[in-house]
């Protein structure tokens, strides 16, 4: 995983929206995600390569659509490596100040 093009990517609103609606809907086309942004196809499609290359998503051609499918592995290795450490931390604070509170 390269974590900067994660990171990048991931820092925009945009593609957000774009990783929500393949989220919603896994396999869509270019138009149908096109359907919910007020930018052009050509700004979509940047977008959408920015996801690619940071293997966020994959596309599979059907005949002469291009559908487009979220990735989710890449984002479970930030969870593993940026969220789960802070995590799990934070839960055993709570369970100290919980058997604290308790008198245990």
């Amino acid at each position: 995983m390269d974590a900067d093009k994660v990171f990048k990517a991931l820092a925009d609103p945009t593609r957000r929206m774009l990783l929500d609606l393949l989220c919603e809907r896994n396999g869509q086309t270019l138009g149908q995600l096109c359907e919910h942004l007020q930018m052009a196809r050509q700004s979509v499609t940047q977008h959408l390569g920015l996801l690619e290359d940071a293997n966020l998503i994959s596309t599979v051609r059907r005949g002469r659509e291009k559908l487009h499918f979220i990735n989710p592995v890449p984002l479970h290795d930030v969870y593993t490596r940026w969220v789960s450490k802070f995590e799990q931390q934070h839960l055993s604070l709570l369970h100290d100040l919980k058997q604290e509170l308790e008198g245990q």
